[in-house]
């Protein structure tokens, strides 16, 4: 059996002003449920893979204006990593993964090309407050995403990368 491609990720946790993070909400290729259809879906951050002789920045850069359809944002501080086998895509991948702030200066986003762009379907993009995210019973990767969040909007934001966990189902 072959590994699966390695891929080297940018993401980013997009804040707009009233400190709600940005996710996707995407269709798992492998529900981590097969009994139950409506939670198959799992949120996750806008980014995406680094194009031959890009850097993380640059990719971020590209993958929210294709994702989101915001251009020449200032690229905030790195503060996690999560690498190792992902299997919700179509694609399965070990992803290394990197994660940067960015802050929006209001919450207008543009994700009609959105779908264009990914490989699962897409079911909704969603503003999430962090009391939201904490109470939610959705999937949400990776695992401490929320944590981070809270962290990062109460000003601890951290001085070494944070690294994060998928979940394991």
């Amino acid at each position: 059996m072959t590994e699966a491609p390695h891929r080297d990720i940018a993401r980013a946790l997009v804040f707009d002003p009233a400190d709600r993070l940005l996710l996707i909400e995407y269709e798992a290729v492998r529900p981590f449920d097969p009994a139950d259809p409506s939670r198959r879906g799992f949120w996750f951050m806008p980014g995406g893979g680094l194009e031959p002789g890009e850097t993380h920045i640059e990719a971020c850069r590209r993958e929210l204006a294709e994702e989101i359809g915001v251009a020449d944002l200032p690229i905030g501080p790195f503060v996690a990593t999560c690498d190792g086998p992902f299997h919700l895509f179509r694609t399965p991948r070990i992803a290394h993964e990197r994660y940067f702030v960015v802050r929006l200066p209001d919450d207008r986003v543009d994700t009609s090309l959105l779908a264009e762009t990914e490989d699962n379907p897409v079911r909704g993009v969603r503003w999430w407050t962090l009391d939201a995210l904490d109470a939610s019973a959705e999937r949400i990767e990776p695992l401490g995403l929320s944590a981070l969040a809270r962290r990062i909007v109460s000003g601890d934001v951290p001085d070494e990368p944070v690294a994060l966990n998928w979940h394991l189902t």
